[in-house]
């Protein structure tokens, strides 16, 4: 059975509409009005292997503050529907991924336990549109409508479309492993039954 979820979320300040297939080939149409966005959930998508599909309608003549946490809230609720009872993963997951002289180390858990460790500084405060410390909290978003504990730590990086793009990465990486079906796992990953 494909493990796949659609989650529409429609507010004041932001329409969204995703599309998430764990079992993909990393194949995506992303469009959030935010271009470097739309590049580093693409990224995500192919190197998790997830197949991804976004779109927002957000209040940019603000800015791409909501768009961005919202989009991180909708990837989130997709990730843990697409999951359902989270029986049978390797619920945890660590990548450690270059970006020329970038070195970004993302290391997970799908707990049930909402948790974000967010390490490391961006050098300029906008990539394009992007304003760099939305990375941030798309990853809070994420990490708590998934349920995962999430640390996200800058090892060396002094580009910041390169630091950006090393984390995604990551995140796709380590969400892969994370989310494989082991058949030697009856239930879930836990010694206690559950996970939360």
């Amino acid at each position: 059975m494909k493990r796949m979820a659609s989650i529409e979320r429609n507010t004041i300040e932001t329409k969204i509409k995703a599309s998430l297939s764990i079992d993909g080939a990393g194949q995506s149409s992303v469009a959030t009005g935010i271009g470097f966005f739309d590049h580093m959930l693409i990224l995500f998508a192919r190197h998790g292997l997830f197949d991804l599909t976004m779109e927002i309608d957000g209040d940019f003549n603000v800015d791409g503050h909501h768009s961005v946490e919202d989009a991180g809230i909708v990837l989130g609720k997709a990730l843990a529907k697409a999951l359902g009872d989270r029986a049978g993963i390797k619920r945890y997951g660590t990548a450690f991924v270059p970006m020329d002289e970038a070195l970004a180390m993302v290391s997970l858990d799908i707990s049930g336990r909402p948790y974000l460790v967010f390490e490391a500084t961006m050098p300029s405060e906008r990539v394009g549109q992007f304003e760099s410390e939305l990375v941030e909290e798309f990853l809070r978003a994420f990490a708590t409508h998934a349920g995962l504990t999430l640390h996200v730590r800058l090892l060396s990086g002094k580009n910041t479309h390169h630091i950006i793009e090393a984390i995604f990465k990551g995140l796709g990486q380590a969400l892969d492993e994370a989310t494989r079906v082991d058949e030697r796992i009856a239930g879930v990953m836990s010694t206690k039954g559950k996970l939360d």
